[in-house]
């Protein structure tokens, strides 16, 4: 068999309307794909069943099939070890009886032994295409549910991370007597299902399952299933973006709002005022039919009363007027629209279709619209606040794109708070033209873009957000933190596969094949931007724990262990370095606790030995700055209780611990650099004035501090996650 012959079996069966393909007809397909199947015979006539049932050779196993039968093991379809052919006899009588009519033939097959089972299989995501599936089989794979998906394509060491991440995978090892699996051979099985994917598009479900681990460790497919559909069309993205002209929203010369208004707190104030609060060096015209002053600037009636050229306009009108703008902005040279504007796609479908009808004209003239339903845009590289966020992160090489207002606007105002710097802000809005799938790709080729970070609540692309995000995350991390993933229900599957199916899974099966780093809380997005954009990465994911204190060393190390990094035990060398530095009672182990001694020296010390150790390969330091806030707060207490105290040296006091943790965060700042090492803080306290990021003139790097060793063990986490995946794709 061919592969053509493959499409014309495919062709026929759906031309007879009918979905299913037989076992025996799955199995010739799988075949063709070097999946390797049990012997069998097949037999219509079944007065001729027990003489195949002699051919292959007592016991055997005898199974009814039909179009119509789906689940042969649940219908009663199946006996595994017949003996003779009375047994065989009887078996088809019962099972006849059984089935109603919709047996059309047996097969006879061997008994194939074996104290393993796995599954492997395919279904067709709506959004992602092909994905494969392997995980523990037979009749415990919904119970257990231990499988791994991947998208289609696979590469070998996607397959590996599909091995690796099986909860039984102990399995895969030597087995009660068995040897242990043949990975090569189900790398080829896996592979073979992803080609077979590939080169048929009208495969909805492929099921083999069991897949029988042969006790010399070879696997065969004893049972498979192919489920078929009629494939539509693909549509294309209807409007292609330039990217440049994307890029250039964030910079523009000129800008209109249109829809400019006196009332604070309408949109039409806000984002104006916003934009002219700051240092924007651009051209500013505001558009209002009532023409007079806003803001004490001329008020134009309409755009074409406008002189110049204008790049960008801001629009705040109702959603029905929108339209008749489009022919004065193309006037105008407009080359971006800003829509703020809701009631489109949001609202019902007389509002998607409003929305359909302006992206078709905006399109033909050119114009890029960003929304509509937007909360703006920001760039503060050059002073463009134009969002509803009052809020004004300094610069910096983190790109920020949220399908939610409220989520920018809360990211923006902690990124300001704990000075972290954006390269660019967009809330995405409706998304009706320009998609997360273009913003990151804008921002993948964006030298000021370290890192990408999005807020995403759905994708319209998930095929091109999967490769868009493989290919960004060669050369920057995409932080992605994913709304709405709570099980929404299993959609409607023919087999065992497809029941696997759910979005979140398989949106999460798609950032970890993608290197995406996903995190589940707000505020992990800025955390793993503030490290990514301050530290080296990583070579490995061996943690040295520097604290003052034990309790917090033990709670760090059991946090790294949870979070799949390791806390080597010390080397004899470094103990003998640190004991030259430390007091004799101190821990000697890892975590490294430096005990409470007052040398302001020690911590520095003990730091440089921990980065200078070949055995690890990031330090988390805890409890060493923060201490401030304490002392702050016993001095006040002193001063208000104590008339002998002299408040000119107490504050002296607090100037000397305030500079004594400016010089450590700068100190640290050039141990990173030197070494080039990841290292983490966690504030002891904080207060008004911490900030997650430290930074010294003349060095790459900064200093990190968190307020828990749970954000910082994360961030790590986060990192070596990264690393790990840069490494196995490079």
């Amino acid at each position: 068999m061919k592969q053509t012959d493959v499409q014309e079996l495919i062709n026929a069966r759906l031309q007879s309307s009918s979905t299913v393909m037989t076992e025996d007809e799955a199995k010739k397909i799988f075949s063709v794909f070097h999946i390797p199947v049990v012997q069998e015979i097949r037999e219509s006539d079944m007065d001729r069943v027990p003489a195949a049932c002699r051919t292959i050779g007592f016991p055997v196993v005898l199974k009814g099939i039909g179009k119509t039968i789906l689940h042969k093991t649940e219908a009663g379809l199946v006996r595994v070890g017949v003996n003779t052919a009375d047994q065989a006899r009887e078996a088809i009588t019962e099972m006849n009886a059984s089935a109603g009519g919709k047996i059309e033939a047996f097969l006879v097959q061997p008994v194939v032994t074996g104290k393993r089972e796995f599954l492997a299989g395919m279904f067709k995501d709506p959004q992602f295409g092909p994905v494969i599936v392997f995980g523990l089989g037979g009749i415990y794979t919904e119970a257990l549910n231990d499988v791994v998906l991947k998208i289609a394509p696979l590469n070998d060491a996607d397959m590996e991370d599909m091995f690796e991440q099986l909860s039984s995978k102990k399995l895969l090892n030597d087995f009660r007597g068995e040897k242990a699996v043949s990975r090569m051979a189900v790398k080829k099985i896996l592979k073979g299902l992803s080609d077979m994917a590939q080169a048929f598009p009208s495969l909805k479900e492929i099921d083999i399952n069991p897949l029988m681990i042969q006790p010399d460790g070879s696997p065969v497919a004893v049972d498979g299933l192919i489920v078929l559909e009629q494939t539509a069309e693909e549509e294309n993205k209807p409007y292609p973006i330039d990217l440049k002209v994307l890029g250039s929203c964030y910079y523009p010369k000129s800008i209109a709002f249109i829809g400019a208004s006196a009332t604070p707190g309408k949109w039409g104030h806000m984002l104006l005022t916003n934009t002219l609060s700051r240092a924007y060096k651009g051209k500013v015209y505001l558009v209002n039919p009532k023409g007079g002053k806003i803001a004490g600037r001329h008020v134009y009636t309409s755009v074409t009363e406008i002189e110049a050229n204008v790049e960008l306009a801001v629009v705040t009108i109702p959603a029905d007027k929108v339209m008749d703008l489009i022919p004065a902005l193309k006037k105008k040279h407009v080359k971006g629209i800003l829509l703020i504007t809701s009631g489109f796609r949001e609202v019902g479908d007389d509002g998607a279709r409003l929305e359909a009808k302006l992206m078709k004209l905006a399109h033909a003239a050119g114009i890029v619209i960003l929304g509509p339903n937007t909360m703006g845009i920001c760039n503060p590289h050059i002073d463009f606040y134009c969002c509803a966020a009052h809020a004004y992160p300094i610069p910096g090489s983190t790109a920020l794109v949220c399908q939610s207002g409220n989520m920018g606007t809360q990211l923006l105002a902690f990124a300001e708070q704990q000075d972290i710097g954006i390269r660019a802000f967009s809330g995405s809005g409706n998304e009706a033209m320009v998609t997360i799938e273009d913003y990151m790709e804008a921002f993948e080729i964006d030298d000021l873009t370290r890192t990408v970070v999005l807020y995403i609540e759905s994708v319209k692309d998930g095929s091109r957000f999967f490769k868009s995000a493989a290919r960004v995350s060669r050369q920057k991390p995409v932080v992605v933190l994913k709304g709405g993933r709570t099980k929404k229900g299993e959609r409607a599957a023919s087999s065992h596969t497809g029941a696997m199916a759910a979005d979140s899974r398989v949106f999460d099966a798609a950032c970890r094949q993608s290197g995406i780093i996903q995190v589940h809380q707000p505020m992990e997005l800025l955390d793993l931007s503030a490290v990514f954009s301050s530290l080296p990465l990583p070579r490995g994911n061996r943690v040295a724990i520097m604290t003052l204190g034990g309790g917090w060393g033990v709670i760090t190390t059991d946090l790294c262990a949870e979070n799949g990094l390791e806390v080597p035990d010390l080397s004899l060398e470094i103990i003998e370095r640190l004991n030259r530095i430390l007091p004799s009672f101190w821990s000697h182990g890892n975590p490294v606790d430096i005990v409470g001694e007052d040398d302001p020296s020690i911590p520095k010390t003990c730091l440089e030995e921990l980065l200078n150790w070949d055995g690890c390969d990031a330090v988390i330091h805890l409890g060493i700055h923060g201490k401030r806030v304490l002392v702050n707060n016993m001095i006040e207490s002193i001063c208000r209780t104590d008339p002998d105290i002299n408040k000119a040296q107490a504050e002296s006091f607090k100037d000397s611990v305030l500079k004594f943790e400016e010089a450590y965060a700068q100190y640290v700042v050039k141990l990173t650099q030197k070494y080039e090492k990841p290292v983490l803080g966690v504030s002891l306290m904080t207060d008004e004035i911490s900030r997650t990021l430290y930074r010294l003139d003349g060095y790459e790097y900064k200093s990190v501090f968190f307020p828990s060793p749970e954000r910082a063990v994360k961030a790590l986490w986060g990192m070596c996650q990264y690393n790990d995946w840069r490494n196995k794709h490079p």
